[in-house]
């Protein structure tokens, strides 16, 4: 019995990392994880909600069975409070030169204003202005033609001016506002953002003489806790175990929305219950290994991608691990369909800010050991870069992307969404490279790098040398 045992160990150790790898992560495992976090039971796992909640239980039970080490706060979280601002439409009023419109409040703070003074400027010209210039003022952004990113960027820099009241002019109505989330310790916000959009408004800012009268009521506050949910694979060499490499997938999706009959539950299954049990499988395959890696290896999936990337920047904010030290941020998303709406995917995955950093190389080199293609949408690689979590780590200096198999895929954010249309054999493989990419990161005397040719990288790469090097309390 003895001998047969030591046949089978020596077996085992005759095995590649990458064989390794692909013994531990199985399309059965990642179908478990996605079935359960995008069943109709956790209602679409909206943040926050008991949905939520559940998920992050189930993340941290198969972290503890991984045996991760548990670094958050609470054991495998890390605790969020916030406070949530919801509008009071109590006696709404919105006229301009006494004309009435509809309006959707997207950061509801009390507001009274009679025949107040219109300061209006394009998205464009919104940086250039000081806090003096629209004191006591309605400022108004026209977004009509803004794109997606203008339009947010605006509305968090409107915020931040004295203003009596931000109007953002839009061209129709916009989709329903996120829930407005705050940290119970920073300050609350001191001017009213509304949109508008009606033709008749627009032509009544128009007039350079334009009053504004309004009344919004006081939101309605509520106290609520939102938990990242964080495992690690400790490093054991002594000059690069304190250096983290970070996996990061979110967990939330869009929870339960419209009325009547038919689905309503927005699932979430490819986005991101894919990136999630990615997050799970592939930290369980590489806390199985027979060696640990050089350096750490943290497994994180964070809230609130879906509202505003609020996990993502909690964590950036409260880091567990000093900013300086984490040395790359691979973030996971819409791993498991194929049928990306430009055509059929498989065997491959994307990289967003592809010429960014030297990440791709790294995750090129892996796939081409374990058959998956590592490839650059030329369309979508850099737009996208932004549009997940992965830009909170940029924004503070990490080297980051986002891995998916599809950008844009029949049911995104839609109810359609669910477990079934998956491929999950496929997405095993793709997990497999991704696996040996992170290892072959931690492993690495040289840290990834920012590629400092491309001009589109010069706010991180500032970012980057000024990272502080402990955790913030």
């Amino acid at each position: 019995m003895l001998a047969v045992l030591a046949c089978l160990a020596a077996a085992g150790s005759a095995q590649t990392v990458p064989q390794q790898i692909a013994s531990q992560i199985r399309a059965e495992a990642l179908k478990a994880d996605v079935a359960f976090l995008a069943s109709d039971t956790l209602q679409g796992r909206a943040t926050p909600s008991p949905g939520l909640d559940a998920a992050a239980e189930y993340i941290a039970s198969q972290f503890r069975k991984a045996g991760l080490e548990p670094v958050g706060d609470d054991g495998y979280f890390q605790t969020a409070t916030y406070q949530i601002a919801t509008p009071n439409l109590d006696g709404l009023e919105f006229t301009v030169n006494g004309a009435k419109a509809s309006v959707s409040i997207q950061e509801a703070v009390a507001t009274d204003l009679k025949d107040a003074s219109v300061f209006k400027v394009s998205a464009d010209e919104l940086d250039a202005l000081t806090p003096e210039q629209v004191k006591d003022k309605v400022l108004v952004i026209d977004l009509a033609d803004a794109p997606f990113q203008v339009q947010r960027r605006a509305t968090a820099s409107a915020g931040k001016l004295d203003a009596a009241l931000v109007v953002l002019l839009r061209s129709s109505a916009p989709p329903p506002a996120r829930i407005a989330m705050r940290e119970t310790s920073s300050p609350a916000p001191k001017t009213a953002i509304v949109s508008v959009w009606d033709s008749k408004i627009r032509e009544a800012l128009a007039d350079p003489d334009a009053k504004v009268s309004a009344h919004i009521a006081a939101p309605k506050l509520e106290s609520v806790k939102a938990r990242n949910v964080l495992g690690l694979l400790r490093g054991t060499d002594p000059a690069l175990k304190d250096t983290v490499v970070i996996v990061t997938g979110h967990y939330d999706h869009l929870g339960v929305r419209g009325t009547g009959p038919g689905d309503h539950i927005y699932n979430g299954a490819n986005d991101d219950a894919s990136g999630t049990s990615s997050v799970i499988e592939i930290g369980a395959a590489l806390a199985a290994l027979p060696e640990r890696p050089r350096r750490s290896i943290l497994f994180m999936t964070v809230f609130g991608e879906e509202t505003g990337g609020y996990g993502s920047r909690y964590y950036t904010s409260h880091p567990i691990f000093p900013l300086a030290k984490s040395v790359a941020d691979i973030n996971l998303e819409q791993l498991g369909r194929t049928d990306d709406s430009e055509g059929p995917k498989p065997l491959q995955f994307n990289l967003t800010g592809f010429d960014y950093t030297d990440i791709a190389a790294t995750l090129a080199k892996a796939g081409a050991e374990t058959g998956i293609r590592v490839v650059k949408d030329e369309k979508n690689s850099d737009p996208f870069f932004n549009r997940s979590d992965n830009a909170k780590f940029a924004e503070m200096g990490i080297p980051s992307t986002t891995l998916s198999v599809a950008y844009v895929f029949p049911d995104y954010h839609q109810p359609g969404d669910e477990w079934q249309k998956l491929d999950y054999e496929n997405m095993a493989k793709v997990d497999v490279a991704v696996a040996l990419g992170v290892w072959n990161m931690a492993n690495s005397e040289k840290a990834p790098e920012w590629n400092r040719e491309n001009p589109k990288v010069a706010p991180y790469v500032a970012a980057r040398e000024k990272a502080p090097t402990e955790p913030r309390p």
